[in-house]
């Protein structure tokens, strides 16, 4: 099981500047319906995780969200930890985000 992050120690995270790599892997429909991301992220579907999860930075971390932190965003996590050590996903996705502003 991968780990997860808060949307607080996210956000210290973003004020901080330091950084990582945030990527959102709402399935397709979901950020269609809402294409509003979380600031320096990059969308990616989560369906070609094989894909494009070679292209991903090996020196920051990595921090996925799904619309609710639940199964799209942890299924990507884990099977991004095969071939990367710091992979995180956003507890609550990205209505949590929104809801600590």
């Amino acid at each position: 099981m991968s780990d997860s992050i808060t949307a607080e120690k996210l956000q210290e995270i973003l004020d901080g500047k330091a950084k990582v790599c945030l990527i959102d892997v709402r399935r397709k429909a979901d950020y269609d319906r809402s294409p509003t991301m979380i600031g320096g992220a990059i969308w990616q579907d989560p369906e070609k995780v094989a894909e494009w999860g070679k292209t991903l930075p090996t020196d920051q971390e990595v921090i996925l969200y799904c619309v609710k932190g639940g199964q799209v965003s942890q299924t990507v996590a884990d099977t991004l930890k095969e071939t990367h050590s710091a992979i995180k996903f956003l507890e609550g996705g990205i209505l949590g985000w929104e809801g600590q502003k």
